[in-house]
């Protein structure tokens, strides 16, 4: 019995830290940006880019429900938009690899 309670006691401490830890992963950012309201325009900027790729991820991608599918309820608007994310994570791991060739053939162009 002690020890299921000192299980108990360790398991509501963690979700105590986990809530914690999410306050303040979310509250201080917030705070930190309400003292400079001019830092939120490169985040809108960040968040708009990636609400547009994700926009023409989704136009791209099909809405093609397989029989595998329906056994686990996917419909036609939630297999266009899991296709939307798929590709979106695509383009976004094609354009940090592209960031990554083009800093190292530049870097290596300027040091000769």
């Amino acid at each position: 019995m002690i020890l299921l309670d000192l299980v108990d006691i360790i398991l509501y401490f963690g979700y105590g830290m986990v809530i914690i830890g999410a306050v303040l992963a979310i509250g201080f950012p917030l705070w930190i940006a309400s003292k400079n309201p001019k830092s939120l325009a490169g985040t809108g900027m960040g968040l708009g880019s990636i609400f547009v790729l994700f926009l023409i991820a989704w136009l791209l991608s099909g809405s093609e429900v397989y029989s595998s599918y329906s056994e686990f309820g996917v419909d036609a608007s939630l297999s266009k938009f899991i296709g939307g994310m798929l590709i979106l994570v695509y383009m976004l791991v094609g354009l940090a690899v592209s960031g990554i060739i083009y800093s190292e053939i530049t870097k290596s162009l300027k040091n000769g």
